[in-house]
């Protein structure tokens, strides 16, 4: 019997090792698996690499990760929000590294990766820094830059619903880099609001299905994240 639900958070993050890529779903907050971001910082991983859009808010969910000294490397399009001074912090101490990848770049890159492309031609980043030590190529009289995909060990996503089977239903925006980072990843772990029965999923409003999905855990939803106290 196919059954993807684990009991807590503590056994979704099971076996992150230290070193490894780990993508991270969200657009700011809409998204965002904060439950499994405090989990990791419990569970202890070291040294990672971290894919997310952004570079955190506040001291919460992805802040508190970087804050922790979790991260060695952050792959982002977006890290200079007006409240991530965690990242800003680290960087200007040289203490974290930083790829940035424009944000449909970004996408697309672990898009790839799920879908088996070894590469792809872009014109987003050509005659900039971004594209400094990338090879290039002119087609169809337009220049263009090669970039590779970004798969991962890991894939912490949330969604809305999900049944035992793994199939995964989003809310809204909160759709955001899921279906893709949920490909892209050798195991991808989902924090989820609702589990249901299997067959209360309308197969038309299924976004993920379970082929992708590993573990599946439910969170509730009125439980605060945890404090910056309770993570140091």
């Amino acid at each position: 019997m196919i059954n993807k639900i684990v009991p807590n958070l503590e056994t979704a993050l099971a076996g992150v090792p230290h070193g490894a890529t780990v993508l991270i779903g969200g657009f700011g907050g809409a998204g965002q698996p904060t439950a499994l971001i405090d989990a990791l910082i419990l569970q202890g991983a070291r040294d990672l690499v971290i894919v997310n859009n952004n570079a955190g808010n506040g001291e919460l969910g992805l802040a508190a990760l970087l804050k922790a000294k979790r991260v060695r490397k952050l792959i982002c399009s977006y890290p200079r929000l007006a409240d991530s001074h965690v990242f800003d912090g680290l960087y200007r101490r040289g203490e974290i590294e930083l790829e940035l990848v424009p944000q449909g770049n970004l996408a697309e890159r672990i898009r790839a990766a799920g879908a088996g492309i070894g590469g792809f031609y872009t014109p987003t980043g050509f005659g900039t820094d971004l594209a400094q030590g990338k090879e290039t190529r002119q087609i169809g009289g337009r220049d263009y830059v090669l970039e590779y995909p970004i798969a991962a060990d890991f894939a912490l996503i949330q969604a809305e619903r999900a049944d035992r089977w793994g199939n995964l239903v989003y809310r809204k925006a909160a759709r955001n880099f899921g279906p893709i980072m949920a490909m892209a990843a050798r195991i991808t772990v989902a924090q989820v609001r609702t589990i249901v029965a299997l067959g209360d999923l309308d197969p038309e409003h299924v976004v993920t299905p379970g082929l992708y999905v590993d573990r599946v855990v439910e969170v509730d939803p009125t439980k605060p994240p945890l404090s910056a106290e309770e993570l140091r």
